[in-house]
């Protein structure tokens, strides 16, 4: 039976973990396997890497890991150059890196300032700017960054620099998406609302009482009544980089239960 992803090479930054359990670049870089991707595990934690890359290898597909930081070039540029020479091609794009960095502008420093823009936006344009030239040496390919509601909503969290550094991948998106559209190359952007992801444990925790009073107020947000998970980003980001979307191309896709639709 073909599979979505079939012959196709998957570049997947961030595909490792922040914490134990599924976090959505692992989710993605294990979908897009199963769907017959050949994956690459990009991580800045080598061990997240390749615990990722394992997991691909022990249900018998292709992975390759590599430990990259992406907010230097040089190296972004090595995982694409290693990529390209142990499977002769680079087809998808998957730009999963984000942090948080609590503040708003009278309290955040401004090195906390320049952390989370290197980290959550100027990553996707490094990245895009190192694989684009290899996808259009094979006629194309796709492009899927993750970005967040933060984007384009106030979510009650004090993080400033996250707002304006999601705000800016929204647009660096629609950017590459136009100017690449007559050349073959798509590029999307995931939106995650409330999700249940062992990020929110690492780097959001500390704005509640505890973690349980996290869950359950992050929950009660949710016009579903709950949380999305790792493989909601997932399977959105699946059908964004398939050849199912591609008539799609510059989209913001909200996967939020319906939280960006309500008003208030």
């Amino acid at each position: 039976m073909t599979k979505r992803l079939d012959n196709k090479t998957a570049l997947v930054f961030g595909a490792g973990s922040s914490g134990p359990g599924w976090g959505n670049g692992k989710a993605t870089a294990v979908l897009f396997a199963r769907e017959g991707a050949r994956v690459v595990c990009v991580d800045r934690v080598a061990e997240a890497a390749e615990e990722t890359a394992a997991i691909i290898r022990d249900e018998g597909f292709e992975a390759l890991a590599i430990t990259a930081d992406v907010t230097a070039s040089a190296e972004i540029a090595a995982a694409v150059a290693q990529t390209v020479a142990t499977f002769g091609s680079l087809d998808v794009l998957h730009n999963n890196v984000g942090i948080t960095e609590m503040g708003g502008p009278v309290e955040l420093d401004e090195a906390r300032w320049h952390r989370a823009m290197d980290v959550n936006a100027t990553s996707v344009f490094l990245c895009c700017k190192h694989a684009i030239p290899e996808m259009l040496k094979s006629g194309g390919g796709t492009i899927v960054n993750v970005s967040s509601l933060a984007a384009i909503r106030y979510t009650g969290y004090p993080y400033l620099a996250y707002y304006a550094a999601k705000a800016a991948v929204n647009q660096m998106t629609v950017a590459i998406a136009l100017e690449y559209a007559k050349q073959g190359i798509r590029c999307n952007a995931i939106m995650p609302g409330m999700m249940d992801t062992p990020l929110i444990r690492t780097q959001i925790v500390g704005q509640y009482a505890d973690a349980d009073d996290m869950i359950a107020k992050r929950h009660a947000a949710c016009p579903m009544g709950h949380m999305g998970d790792a493989w909601d980003i997932a399977k959105a980001a699946l059908f964004l980089a398939s050849d199912e979307s591609r008539y799609i191309t510059g989209h913001c896709l909200p996967v939020d239960g319906g939280l960006s639709s309500r008003a208030g």
